[in-house]
């Protein structure tokens, strides 16, 4: 694979551009540093995601002797904290209380208030599914600070992003990308970045739903390269790439558009978080046997072929054709 994961064969309107090991075209524009360019016009559904702050709690339930890498090893971009990691979480400890981001009524609230960004994110995911499946629910994007009780236990900081099928709801904290993303692990970070990992976190909204989650979990756990769970993991992740691809082609959509500097972002927030990259920083070696979401390369190829073919069924092919 290339050094650059995206990189751009075209000085002119529309760029080439390879995004893992898939070719992809789109508009090109200016850099845009950290920020995806958003619709100032286009309304935002606040209800969609819930701020806790203060939150206080158990802990989640974690073996002897686990480092926070590991800890983001086996967590970030996670389903169930608890069952990655060996331990029990099904009930939340403590309460919290939470409130809509009733300030965010527009795409031009992203620049007074940057929580703003999680609604957008939150809306055109959650519309995306929508128009795919028949009777979708809508899942909600739970902020918080700190750490708060979920249905799969208690939520902190140090455990990142994650999905939990027993309340149907994302959780973060909104400091992760700095914390984690870019500060640990060693990712550019950015708001394309973040859309990612949300897209990420609501296909295994879109897994629980269909029966792929149950069907992995019923099989046990398993780790390696070629395993089931590795293979939801990279589903997800091609789920996220099909999202990313319709997200600026939707009409009065709050993201107007992608740019070559956007998916820059995003494939290198998936090579950020490939088990093998973890492996290298956190004791310079790779086991692939202990895998529990692929690698850099495996992660930004599925990504790619969701953007590419912008086809949600295509991700399919991960539990068929290998990874």
């Amino acid at each position: 694979m290339a050094d650059n994961p995206v990189d751009a064969h075209s000085r002119g309107r529309i760029g080439s551009v390879r995004v893992g090991s898939v070719r992809v075209s789109l508009a090109r524009h200016s850099a845009l540093g950290g920020a995806v360019q958003y619709n100032s016009g286009a309304q935002l559904d606040p209800s969609q995601v819930e701020y806790r702050s203060g939150g206080v709690g158990g802990r989640v339930a974690v073996g002897g002797g686990v480092s926070i890498i590991m800890l983001i090893l086996a967590l970030v971009f996670g389903i169930n904290p608890g069952e990655l990691m060996g331990g029990t979480s099904g009930s939340a400890g403590g309460s919290a209380s939470g409130t809509d981001l009733t300030q965010c009524q527009t795409g031009a609230d992203v620049a007074k208030d940057r929580n703003c960004r999680f609604v957008v994110y939150a809306n055109t995911a959650n519309a995306y599914w929508a128009g795919l499946l028949q009777g979708y629910q809508p899942i909600k994007t739970v902020l918080f600070d700190g750490q708060t009780p979920t249905g799969c236990g208690t939520a902190s900081t140090q455990v990142g992003p994650f999905y939990c099928p027993n309340d149907k709801n994302v959780y973060l904290d909104p400091t992760f990308t700095e914390q984690m993303l870019v500060k640990q692990l060693g990712g550019r970070g950015g708001d394309a970045a973040e859309a990612y990992v949300i897209g990420h976190e609501y296909g295994h909204g879109i897994q629980d739903m269909v029966g792929t989650l149950a069907q992995v979990q019923s099989a046990g756990q398993s780790t390696g390269a070629d395993s089931a769970q590795v293979a939801l993991e990279l589903q997800a992740d091609c789920y996220a790439g099909a999202y990313l691809a319709h997200v600026a082609q939707q009409p009065n959509s709050p993201i107007s558009q992608i740019t070559q500097d956007d998916l820059n972002r995003v494939a290198d927030a998936a090579r950020a978080v490939g088990d093998d990259s973890i492996q290298k920083m956190s004791t310079g070696q790779v086991n692939p046997e202990s895998w529990t979401h692929g690698s850099s390369a495996m992660r930004q190829h599925w990504l790619a072929v969701g953007f590419k073919t912008g086809d949600p069924q295509s991700c399919s092919k991960v539990f068929t054709n290998g990874q």
